[in-house]
């Protein structure tokens, strides 16, 4: 199954796993829980269901949940018995979802939670630290 995988403070990336219930938690790291945030439902977001009890750094917001920890979309289906199933995400849905959850959330202290278009923050030491350069000595 061709999954989108999103980790925090990372890009997201297309991942193929097994289609059984271990492979899934495996991604999420623990137990499963899905998030609808589709409106026709085919797609689903599954995250660790303990996410805000096992400390786990802010995501993404997906839908109108703040998710915390590693988290993945995959398609949404019908079968054949009329039950909702996991499936392979599209090329489609793939470059929607790029876009759609193009922000991740950082911590910023004395702020709080903050959500920013940038997935690949660089830590940036506060001016105090940086030493002076030595100036160089020109001759002519």
């Amino acid at each position: 199954m061709r999954i989108f995988v999103f980790e925090p403070l990372k890009e997201p990336y297309v991942k193929d796993i097994e289609d059984d219930i271990h492979a899934m938690q495996e991604v999420v790291g623990g137990s499963i829980e899905p998030i609808y945030f589709e409106p026709k439902q085919d797609a689903i977001c599954w995250c660790n269901d303990e996410f805000l009890l096992n400390g786990s750094k802010p995501n993404r917001i997906i839908g109108n949940t703040l998710v915390h920890g590693t988290f993945y979309i995959s398609g949404n289906y019908r079968n054949e018995y009329g039950e909702w199933d996991s499936c392979s995400l599209t090329d489609e849905q793939i470059e929607k979802y790029k876009q759609q959850f193009d922000h991740i959330i950082v911590d910023l202290p004395g702020i709080g939670l903050v959500a920013v278009r940038e997935t690949r923050p660089e830590v940036i030491q506060p001016l105090e630290e940086y030493e002076e350069e030595p100036e160089i000595e020109q001759t002519m």
